[in-house]
């Protein structure tokens, strides 16, 4: 498919006024805080699971001696 074969279809992108970036500028912030909350949830849940994975090894370490 050619390019201008849907062009038509295209709408022009008009600027944002002030208050409409603004607005626009907020929703990115808020997308990308819960983006990073989101991380650092699983950054945490998979660090509590390594810890208790190093200390059931420690267990069986010494239960085997």
């Amino acid at each position: 498919m050619r390019f201008y074969e849907f062009a038509p279809t295209l709408k022009p992108i008009k600027p944002l006024n002030p208050a409409q970036a603004r607005i626009a500028s907020l929703k990115q912030q808020k997308e990308r805080a819960g983006r990073l909350l989101k991380a650092e949830k699983d950054r945490q849940k998979q660090q509590k699971a390594r810890q208790k994975i190093q200390i059931a090894q420690q267990t069986l370490a010494k239960v085997g001696k």
